[in-house]
């Protein structure tokens, strides 16, 4: 196992993948893991500092979240944000209680005391704090270096035991210098370097490959997309020619053209592609099924079916690699901590029991971005890792209801207009997601004085860095209001369009 500088212990925060990617874009390699993860698996990370994570729970809970006893017989650097900092309050004797007020956005820190974790950290900078419980009392051996109007213990530290601890959120965007203060922790605190880029990612991936499938074959299940389009990159490096097989799996739900995009795009690379035509397949096992859930699982089992049929043609084939990301792992499954399960990904949660594979997901730990940089490394181009994201599933959980072949009809071309217009404003690259939806309402309208009552299409443009958070993008009007004309216009079945102004959370960017 390799070193991993900054262990992260997961106590079920919303922020605490962001906590890895502020490290991370700082150069300090991290990995997020379970409170409750054993401390011998800890120890043989060979960490040279902890992090606690926040939690939505309380410490003095019955059933609250701790972690093993152990951890704090190690002897490490830790650092407690929020829920962390008030583990670490009770575990030294100090007292944590319900605060007279929750406090959520923005305040001040003004810093009491000069110390290594401050070092070109300016006073009154703004910082994050969303927390229902406060320290009343800190424990002996502690002091407060920074306190913010309604928190008289914004932050503490134990200088000769090197535990620190912020009642704040330092990973999330809103606090102005909460990267320089994580990258303090894990330089200053922890003694880490800055070592870890894209490219020795790439390196250390392509040698886990290496040792993983040893003389076996790989089938590579590819979409397309950015992400299989990378590990299929990566794959190509790692192994001679005669070990991959890279399939493509046209399952009836992707967007229109793309079954000849994928093709050409294969060719750019020089990597030869399998495609299998298993539309009839797919539509058939997806006739009458509405349950957003039971169409991933269907999906996600049929793929494998698909490439269990594929790989019995060739010899030794016992690795499927995919393209599975951070994200995905997070709203599919409680892996990393008490998070709750959002979606099930059909690459994580749509898995059949039976699959007889095993995975080779080398993207499993990192997040969009870093995937599109890791890209970049590969040699791939521009255009290549620059498109937008495309659900594995497909347009399947972008039609609410029955999927059929009118419903595919009108959410291919309706969102093919929208690309068209997209690109052609320049807006294309300026939002991170873009697709059209249907929703399977049907409204009254008039179309040439006459009454129709047809269905009603939703335009999905969101802003976002990685994924785990979104904002809807603010499109110039006259933009989305050329999406609309056309689509109405030119697709027979809808008369209405309308544009999704939710953000992640609490809605997710695609809507099943």
């Amino acid at each position: 196992m390799k070193n991993v500088p900054i262990v992260i212990l997961d106590f079920g925060s919303q922020y605490t993948q962001l906590i890895a990617r502020k490290l991370r874009e700082s150069g300090v390699y991290c990995e997020v893991v379970p409170f409750r993860e054993d401390i011998e698996s800890i120890k043989a990370k060979k960490p040279q500092g902890i992090i606690f994570s926040g939690g939505p729970a309380s410490v003095y809970a019955p059933d609250a979240y701790k972690p093993n006893d152990d951890i704090w017989n190690l002897g490490l650097p830790i650092l407690g944000i929020c829920y962390g900092m008030q583990l670490i309050t009770q575990h030294f004797g100090g007292e944590v209680v319900p605060a007279d007020h929750h406090e959520y956005g923005k305040a001040k820190l003004n810093i009491k005391k000069d110390s290594p974790i401050f070092e070109g950290i300016d006073n009154s900078s703004i910082v994050w704090m969303s927390h229902g419980d406060k320290a009343l009392s800190i424990p002996q051996g502690f002091e407060a270096i920074g306190e913010s109007e309604n928190s008289p213990f914004a932050a503490i530290s134990n200088e000769e035991a090197r535990i620190y601890a912020f009642q704040f959120h330092p990973e999330v965007h809103h606090s102005e210098l909460g990267t320089k203060l994580l990258k303090n922790f894990a330089k200053y605190i922890c003694g880490c370097e800055s070592t870890w880029n894209m490219g020795s990612f790439a390196k250390e991936q392509i040698a886990n490959i290496q040792k993983q499938v040893g003389s076996k074959k790989v089938l590579c299940g590819v979409s397309g997309g950015v992400d299989s389009s990378v590990v299929a990159a990566m794959l190509h490096e790692a192994l001679p020619k005669e070990q991959l097989v890279c399939v493509f799996v046209d399952q009836g739900l992707l967007r229109k053209d793309e079954a000849a995009q994928v093709q050409n795009m294969f060719k750019i690379l020089d990597i030869d592609l399998i495609t299998v035509d298993a539309r009839e397949e797919f539509l058939g096992k997806l006739k009458g099924i509405t349950d957003p859930e039971k169409k991933r699982k269907i999906i996600g089992e049929t793929f494998i079916e698909v490439f269990d049929k594929e790989a019995k043609k060739h010899n030794d084939v016992s690795f499927l690699a995919q393209g599975t990301l951070y994200t995905d792992v997070i709203e599919s499954v409680s892996v990393k901590g008490p998070s709750k399960t959002i979606k099930s990904h059909h690459n994580v949660g749509g898995l059949p029991d039976w699959m007889t594979f095993e995975l080779v997901e080398p993207l499993r730990e990192i997040f969009k971005d870093e995937v599109r940089k890791l890209g970049l490394e590969l040699g791939l181009p521009k255009d290549m890792i620059g498109r937008h994201p495309f659900p594995g599933p497909g347009l399947a959980i972008r039609v609410m209801g029955e999927v059929n072949e009118n419903a595919l009809r009108l959410i291919r071309e309706s969102d093919a207009i929208m690309q068209q217009e997209l690109k052609a404003s320049g807006y294309y690259d300026k939002v991170w997601q873009a697709f059209t939806v249907l929703l399977n309402v049907s409204s009254v309208g008039v179309m040439g004085d006459n009454r129709t009552y047809d269905n009603t299409v939703c335009v999905r443009m969101v802003e976002s860095v990685d994924g785990m958070t979104a904002t809807f993008a603010h499109v110039p009007h006259d933009i989305l209001e050329g999406i609309s004309r056309r689509i109405i216009n030119e697709i027979d079945g809808i008369n209405r369009v309308v544009y999704d102004i939710s953000s992640k959370p609490p809605a997710t960017i695609e809507w099943e």
